[in-house]
């Protein structure tokens, strides 16, 4: 079978248009930038979090991490607090105001997502979603045949 190296350039290319078209949309109609909105997350889900398990479960690298964690409780969003039989082990956790932000871009986030979603169909979302999971498998494949190089 031959292959058209044209198009799949041009279909690597549009994937990433569309995904730098919703990464600025999504930043624009949320209240806070996807980084911040990933560590709120987090936190959020757990409660509370030490530093140290929130930079690993995070996709963002360590020093962004810990910057924002500085401006976030500088901003009052969230608290840190050294653990009680552990002083090595920084713990973080939102205020109030920090649980009313990240509960409002969930709100947005949601929004967003059906407005981004309207107008497809069932269908085509579960074969989107099927692609999207062989992008991903491939994407990881690739990701560690170059690390063994």
């Amino acid at each position: 079978m031959k292959t058209d190296w044209a198009q799949e350039a041009a279909i690597l290319f549009q994937m990433y248009g569309v995904n730098k078209t919703i990464n600025t949309s999504f930043d624009a109609c949320i209240s806070i930038s996807q980084s911040r909105f990933e560590i709120l997350s987090l936190i959020y889900q757990e409660f509370e979090i030490s530093q140290g398990d929130l930079q690993r479960k995070v996709t963002i690298d360590k020093s962004a991490v810990t910057r924002h964690i500085k401006q976030l409780e500088e901003n009052e969003i969230i608290l840190r607090r050294r653990k009680e039989d552990d002083n090595r082990i920084i713990l973080v956790r939102l205020t109030e105001q920090g649980r009313h932000l990240i509960e409002n871009a969930q709100r947005e986030k949601e929004s967003f997502a059906r407005a981004l979603l309207a107008d497809i169909g069932e269908e085509e979302l579960v074969a989107f979603r099927a692609v999207l999971s062989k992008l991903n498998k491939n994407v990881k494949e690739i990701k560690a045949s170059e690390c063994r190089q």
